[in-house]
């Protein structure tokens, strides 16, 4: 069980991971709360992820992202973050000082197979017409180096998820 100042769980992964999805069961379950940044940065920026990004750029949104990460700030809580948090090393730091940071781990194959709508899911892609397989290739690096933990999702559902970290984090479900 998580105890004194790094008391939040962070969800780091590619997009269709289940950081969302599976953060709020964990957060239900364990009875802490939720916040997913995702919509921390809609609600500032009044718009969707995928408008902001069309609208002020890649490295605009990479920067909102960055910032709303950084001055996050909560107690018990699960936090999923957005797919591209790891670009951004402060809030990548920030997060790792209130929290333990939790890599939902998933294969090329079934990121391919669960994400099905890039643009319109907001997925931040650096490269003009850069390839899935390019993004993971990029970003599962980033993910390890700052994941306190890795779970395997490969092959759970929803709940086999929450109880793979749960367990991990000494949570008895």
């Amino acid at each position: 069980m998580i105890q004194g100042d790094k008391d939040n769980i962070i969800l780091i992964g590619m997009p269709t991971a289940g950081k969302s999805t599976a953060g709020v069961l964990l957060a239900k379950t364990i009875g802490y709360g939720f916040i997913d940044s995702d919509l921390l940065i809609q609600s500032e920026e009044k718009a969707l992820l995928c408008d902001i990004i069309a609208e002020k750029g890649v490295e605009k949104f990479i920067r909102i992202e960055g910032a709303v990460n950084e001055k996050l700030w909560a107690k018990r809580c699960v936090i999923a973050t957005g797919g591209s948090v790891v670009y951004s090393d402060l809030a990548m730091k920030h997060l790792r000082e209130i929290g333990k940071t939790v890599y939902l781990k998933l294969s090329f194959d079934e990121i391919s197979r669960r994400l099905k709508n890039v643009v319109r899911r907001g997925v931040v892609m650096k490269k003009r017409g850069e390839t899935l397989s390019e993004l993971y290739e990029e970003r599962a690096p980033l993910y390890e180096k700052y994941a306190d933990l890795i779970i395997d999702c490969d092959g759970l559902d929803t709940e086999r998820t929450v109880r793979a970290i749960a367990d991990a984090l000494g949570f008895s479900l």
